[in-house]
Order: structure tokens, then sequence, then C-alpha cells
């Protein structure tokens, strides 16, 4: 089952925000199936973001960090189609662009699971279900993709 990681998942893996939920981040992401998970070029370009401006990291630190996640990680690029699907979510479902670009690439990668506290939790979308990996009791379909490592 394919998967993938929005950026605060990512950004709390990195340290950023309370010590639960980085912990929780980490393990998380350990725990994936090994090819199983893709990170959008979009949410790279975030978590850039917030290295500099929330963690006050410096600019070759962050990109260091950016570049360790897509050595780990397949890299999945932001196509015109979906960024025009993520046009579509902005108008039908009042997402912000960003994020919806984010579940479009998801989509055009046929991932099944979009790892974000970012969006409405159990939001399915072209059969990608955004799950909310810090929710209790972890999803059913989350723990699904662990299993099959």
């Amino acid at each position: 089952m394919r998967v993938a990681l929005d950026t605060n998942v990512l950004a709390y893996a990195e340290g950023a925000g309370e010590a639960a939920r980085c912990e929780i981040a980490r393990e998380l992401i350990d725990a994936l199936p090994e090819g199983a998970a893709i990170v959008p070029a979009q949410a790279l370009g975030e978590l850039f973001n917030v290295l500099t401006r929330k963690l006050l990291r410096s600019r070759e630190r962050a990109r260091t960090a950016v570049l360790e996640w897509a050595d780990s990680f397949e890299v999945a690029d932001s196509s015109w189609p979906a960024f025009q699907a993520a046009l579509d979510l902005c108008t039908d479902h009042e997402l912000q662009v960003w994020d919806a670009l984010i579940l479009s690439v998801a989509a055009e990668n046929q991932c099944r699971i979009l790892l974000s506290e970012d969006l409405q939790h159990g939001f399915t979308w072209r059969g990608v279900t955004v799950v909310n990996p810090f929710a209790e009791p972890r999803d059913a379909l989350l723990e699904r993709a662990l299993q099959t490592r």
C-alpha cells in the first residue's frame, strides 16, 4: 500500500513541535514498509520553509535535511494535471491550494493514504484517504499499511 507523507509529518520528524508528536512521526516513518512511501516535492519545499523559519536552521542545514529526505524516499513531482486537479479540490472542497496539490500528487502516484494532520481525517478523494497519524486510536487503514512490512 502506497503512502504519501505530508509536510507536517516530515517537520515533526525533524523536531518541529511537541516531543511526543516528533517521536510518533519518527517511529511511524521507520515502520513504513520499504518503498511504500513517497514524498511530494511540494512537501519538501514546505519543509525547507519550516526548517529555516520555524526551527531557524541555516539554509545549508535545511537543504541537507531536504536532500536526505529525497534520498530516502521517492519524490513525486507536481505535474500540470495534478495542479489542475488541485484547483478543483480548492473550488469543490475549499482546501488550501498547496494542501490540495499534495493530495492530488498522492492520487496521481496511486497512494492509498496521505499522512497529514492538516487535512480532514478520513477525507477520501480519488482513492486517497487522509489519515491523521497522531489520532488515537490509530486508524485501521494505517495499521494495515504498517502490517505489510
